[in-house]
């Protein structure tokens, strides 16, 4: 069952009652996370917003309750591009045995010029991927402790432009190619979808991967002049090329469409597929590389090598 294009996230989520459960959701100060966050909460969940802004996170948490006087949200400080908040923002939840049912992998960046992490790492794999890998595994025993648990990862057809670079993911010995670094972390989103899934199953939750389609929003901040719109048709291009067939004009969504299909894997009964990548309210068939469960198992633990 798939919900029809156009949607937005809070039309996904219309008749389903989250009260009782709580919600993280990483980037939720503008775009996507805000109106992920802005429908969970108008369902009944208490949803944290973890931001690296702290002032625009206070902005959209204020946003959310003037327009829904009885939302439950707060505000708490996380940077992906630096473990060390990951890990305190992630020990608080544990000391305080805070209940986490559902965890929204949202945040990311997108065509940045080189730079790196506080940690050392390529900073589009680093955000995109290991923040939230180093994140997620922090919080898999409560999140084990709720009772049908799920996370998803924000990905993006994007990922058909990179397979992970094995031998050299963080960009140490070559040349740094913008679009190859941002394909390989969407495809570690999906592949890390798929290892988590396997590791949820067993205690009663699931994961998944969302593709939100092509949004306006402040990831493109990075993006040059002719950049948009030559990735939209890079993305039209290898979108036929999957499928084998013309696709129509790819169509700019609004923050709240785009956030419809992360929702929709919140609330859709999906139990019998978990680790499935998720596009338009259905599920959908990413690229071999990134559904193959020895590629996501070797994705598994080269993260676990780099952020310990």
């Amino acid at each position: 069952m798939s919900e029809a294009t156009g949607a937005t996230a809070s039309d996904v989520v219309s008749g389903h009652d989250l009260g009782g459960r709580t919600a993280v959701v990483t980037g939720a100060s503008s775009g996507l996370g805000v109106e992920t966050a802005r429908a969970l909460a108008g369902a009944g969940a208490h949803v944290i917003l973890a931001v690296r802004d702290g002032q625009a996170g206070r902005a959209a948490a204020a946003s959310i309750v003037d327009t829904q006087p009885e939302a439950s949200v707060e505000v708490a400080y996380l940077d992906l591009a630096r473990l060390g908040t990951v890990r305190a923002f992630a020990d608080s939840l544990v000391a305080a045995a805070r209940r986490v049912d559902m965890l929204v992998n949202n945040a990311g960046v997108m065509g940045t010029p080189f730079s790196r992490t506080a940690d050392g790492f390529e900073m589009q794999i680093g955000v995109n991927h290991l923040g939230h890998f180093a994140l997620s595994t922090a919080l898999l025993d409560l999140l084990s402790e709720s009772d049908g648990a799920r996370v998803v990862s924000v990905s993006s057809a994007g990922h058909r432009m990179s397979d992970i670079i094995w031998e050299d993911p963080n960009y140490l010995s070559r040349p740094y190619d913008k679009w190859e670094a941002y394909g390989q972390s969407k495809t570690a989103n999906i592949l890390f979808g798929v290892a988590l899934d396997r590791r949820l199953a067993t205690r009663g939750g699931h994961a998944y991967s969302v593709h939100p389609g092509m949004v306006d929003t402040r990831l493109s901040r990075y993006l040059e002049k002719g950049d948009f719109r030559a990735l939209m048709e890079r993305g039209r291009r290898e979108g036929d090329a999957a499928t084998g067939t013309p696709s129509a004009p790819l169509r700019v969504k609004s923050p709240a469409e785009g956030a419809a299909t992360t929702v929709w894997a919140l609330v859709a009964p999906l139990q019998s597929q978990g680790g499935s990548y998720l596009d338009e309210c259905s599920v959908a068939e990413p690229a071999a590389y990134a559904a193959d469960p020895e590629a996501a198992e070797r994705l598994w633990d080269l993260s676990e090598e780099l952020v310990a």
